[in-house]
């Protein structure tokens, strides 16, 4: 019975050699009158119709659009989900433990909203340098596997998913009772942030996850010659100290069991605000940059190095004299370490928003207000005037507003400090934009200026022909 040979007839849309017609085009032609030929397009091949493709297989794919539509549909339904579950899951608490859970909760779970928001900026970053003339690639020295910005969006997206549908379940879980699998959430998306860093295959992203993880031991260690990318990710790092003091909380909470309950709203608890380690956490971005323009000093001897170096040492005393507030009298605090803390925020604000606009940007202030005349600097936003009073204005405020996220002793309310930082990176966002831009004109015109200095000049070329036609 299962043995013997079975005959198919020779039409069989079944049984097909190598190189044949495709099995749809059987089938379009025993739709017979179904299918009229001009919804058929042929592929002439030597005047050949055998390797037409009829419209039918295109209707049966769904368009790029339709998809486009359904997933955000999807992620729309999603969110709502999302959103209406841990409002219920909030409104179902007391009263007098909803702000210290909230509280908890937020510390958890903004560290990883404050990244996922980075990542959509930095996205957001590379289609514009995509789009222009910025060879952003050859600027931070990557291989031809890099991420672009279709790559970016999409682990922003899965980031997006998956961080508030771990928060949401921490808070169904705790508020129907289950304060043990809630603690496991907090948990378990740290532990699967780590393993997919430092995940040792080559899927992933692997080459990027690597060019990640290099550049960070080459930031906290400089054991060698200090490359643009290693400046710019220690500047962004700097950026997002609070992130860092945060996530060090989170995971101290963590180790000592703390997790899902409010014993570590103490001052004097282990993980409490009062801890020595936030502001040495804090402090750590700013002393691997210090370090940083230290090793460029030694290996090329530019003062501007040093002067650099210096804008990043001006951080350590906000931090640190903010910090003291809780480990002095009030009336040294008010009398004496207040006015310096002032005084250093101050100096601090200002000096690193000049550095931004006339170092990094190179927007010295004798051009700053020529918007009509051309500049290097000016390919994107030439002509556009508003545009750099808007960038260089709130520059300026949200520099001074970043002292109130360096500040321990101002972060009471957890929704300004996390909206300040929110703003801190939108200000990060703008200055890629020029710092990039910055390098890449940089990167052009020194061929230019080489090649300058090589060509003669006219009264060369006039002395040349002259003396040729003197020696004929």
């Amino acid at each position: 019975m299962f043995g013997g040979q079975v005959a198919a007839p020779i039409n069989s849309p079944h049984l097909r050699r190598s190189g044949s017609r495709a099995v749809v085009s059987d089938l379009g032609a025993e739709l017979g009158n179904g299918v009229e030929n001009s919804y058929v397009h042929p592929l002439e091949i030597n005047g050949s119709k055998n390797a037409s493709i009829p419209l039918v297989t295109a209707a049966i794919v769904p368009s790029p659009t339709l998809l486009w539509r359904f997933k955000v549909l999807l992620f729309l339904l999603w969110g709502f989900i999302c959103g209406k579950t841990g409002w219920q899951s909030v409104m179902r608490m007391s009263a007098d433990l909803r702000d210290l859970f909230l509280y908890e909760a937020f510390l958890y779970y903004n560290p990883l909203l404050l990244v996922t928001t980075m990542v959509w900026l930095w996205g957001i970053n590379l289609w514009v340098f995509s789009r222009s003339n910025i060879n952003y690639a050859k600027i931070f020295d990557l291989d031809q596997n890099h991420l672009t910005h279709r790559e970016i969006w999409k682990c922003a997206t899965w980031m997006t998913i998956i961080v508030p549908t771990s928060m949401t379940a921490y808070l169904y879980l705790y508020s129907n009772g289950e304060v043990s699998l809630a603690a496991s959430q907090p948990v378990l998306l740290y532990f699967a942030v780590v393993m997919l860093l430092i995940f040792p295959f080559d899927i992933f992203y692997f080459s990027s996850r690597y060019y990640l993880l290099r550049a960070l031991w080459r930031i906290v260690l400089p054991l060698q010659a200090i490359t643009f990318s290693d400046f710019f990710l220690a500047d962004i790092l700097t950026s997002m100290a609070k992130v860092f003091s945060d996530i060090e909380r989170s995971v101290c909470r963590m180790v000592h069991r703390q997790v899902a309950t409010i014993a570590w709203f103490e001052a004097d608890s282990v993980c409490g605000s009062h801890s020595v380690a936030i502001p040495l956490v804090l402090v750590l971005p700013y002393l691997f940059r210090f370090f940083q323009c230290l090793r460029q000093y030694r290996d090329i001897g530019e003062r501007s190095a040093l002067l650099n170096a210096l804008k990043y040492s001006t951080a350590v005393p906000v931090i640190f004299l903010s910090a003291l507030k809780y480990h002095v009298l009030p009336e040294s605090w008010t009398n004496f370490y207040r006015p310096l803390w002032l005084l250093s925020s101050v100096l601090n604000s200002l000096y690193s928003f000049y550095w931004d606009v006339a170092r990094d940007w190179d927007f010295s202030f004798a051009r700053m207000f020529k918007f009509n005349k051309s500049h290097l600097y000016s390919h994107l936003l030439h002509g556009r005037t508003w545009v750099y009073f808007w960038v260089i204005g709130s520059n300026l405020i949200l520099r001074c507003t970043w002292t109130y996220k360096l500040s321990a002793h101002l972060r009471n309310n957890y929704l300004t400090v996390f909206t300040i930082a929110a703003l801190e990176i939108f200000r990060r966002f703008q200055w890629i934009f020029f710092r990039v831009e910055n390098e890449w004109n940089k990167i052009n015109f020194r061929p230019n200026m080489q090649l300058s200095m090589n060509d003669p000049s006219d009264d060369e070329v006039k002395l040349l022909s002259s003396s040729a036609g003197y020696n004929v």
